[in-house]
């Protein structure tokens, strides 16, 4: 690394991930849960994928959708998780300056990717209660295998200008530690001496360009499809109408309700110690992966069927 100034670093080759700020002395106790966490979502997703791929009544949207949600949350968590416990128990800060944008792309690429499925979850429950006479002819494999690669895409292509931003106009640094447990954006750009404004505006247009629209969409959708099932004649129809959405409702409630609590505990939390900011992340990124198996477990008949019949 070559030196400018006594407190200005040009273009640092590697920097330094510090954990959790404050609580160095007890991360390799945080470490546990964190793994078991991880641990826990491989297999809940792992085991969700191979039932949606081998069970044929499960080559539905809707399951198609969960299994790309299952997918989604495995490479979000092994993004993150690894290099995490390296610093935590291993005592490996250190990070090569373009793997640290490499975690930072893949990151919130997954995390925009898991909004936009969220959102076509929300789209064929609308389409399959609302209008359950033309769900099959619209929600067609080839339609669901395009909404998965606009999905995908658009996440991609919209995060990836904040890694050239960073690298082609941030070139002096006031330092190489970021206070962070993974590289996240603001935590990078946080370490420039110039040109931050324009990073830091254009992280804010993809959240709420990605979140925003995202969850306008699904809201509308639900209130649609709330609406069509109070309408419903019979009791038990509302009663199943209903059933089908509660695990999707459960999920996109956990993820954006962590999404905006630790955005907002971010941008506004200035009086809440850095610890408490970092763990909020870290629970946004590990949570969903961790809950979203056991949530369509429990809640999904279809799939606590197959479950049960593979363990017994």
């Amino acid at each position: 690394i070559m030196l400018v100034s006594n407190i200005t670093f040009f273009m640092p080759s590697v920097l330094t991930l510090v954990g959790i700020p404050g609580l160095e002395s007890v991360q390799c106790w945080i470490g546990i849960p964190f793994f078991a966490t991880y641990l826990i979502a491989m297999i809940g997703n792992s085991l969700l994928l191979t039932i949606i791929k081998s069970e044929r009544s499960l080559h539905e949207p809707m399951y198609i959708f969960l299994g790309m949600l299952g997918a989604t949350d495995i490479a979000l968590a092994t993004s993150i998780v690894p290099k995490m416990l390296g610093i935590f128990w291993f005592h490996m800060p250190d990070i090569y300056f373009d793997f640290c944008l490499l975690q930072m792309w893949l990151t919130h690429t997954f995390q925009g990717i898991e909004s936009g499925i969220l959102l076509a979850m929300a789209l064929d429950r609308y389409v399959a209660i609302c209008y359950p006479l033309r769900h099959a002819a619209i929600f067609t494999h080839q339609l669901v295998t395009q909404i998965g690669t606009v999905v995908t895409l658009r996440a991609a292509i919209l995060v990836a200008p904040c890694l050239v931003l960073i690298k082609c106009r941030l070139k002096f640094y006031h330092t190489t530690i970021i206070s962070h447990s993974y590289c996240e954006h603001m935590a990078v750009v946080k370490l420039a001496a110039e040109n931050v404004q324009i990073n830091r505006i254009y992280g804010l247009f993809v959240a709420f360009t990605v979140a925003g629209f995202d969850l306008m969409f699904i809201i509308l959708s639900y209130i649609q499809i709330f609406t069509t099932v109070f309408r419903l004649p019979q009791e038990e129809a509302r009663l199943k109408a209903f059933n089908t959405c509660i695990a999707h409702i459960c999920v996109f409630l956990q993820f954006y309700l962590l999404a905006f609590f630790s955005f907002f505990t971010h941008r506004f939390g200035s009086h809440i110690p850095p610890y408490i900011h970092i763990l909020c992340s870290n629970i946004y990124l590990l949570v969903p992966p961790f809950l979203n198996p056991l949530v369509y477990g429990v809640k999904t008949k279809q799939v606590r069927s197959h479950v049960i019949k593979m363990f017994s």
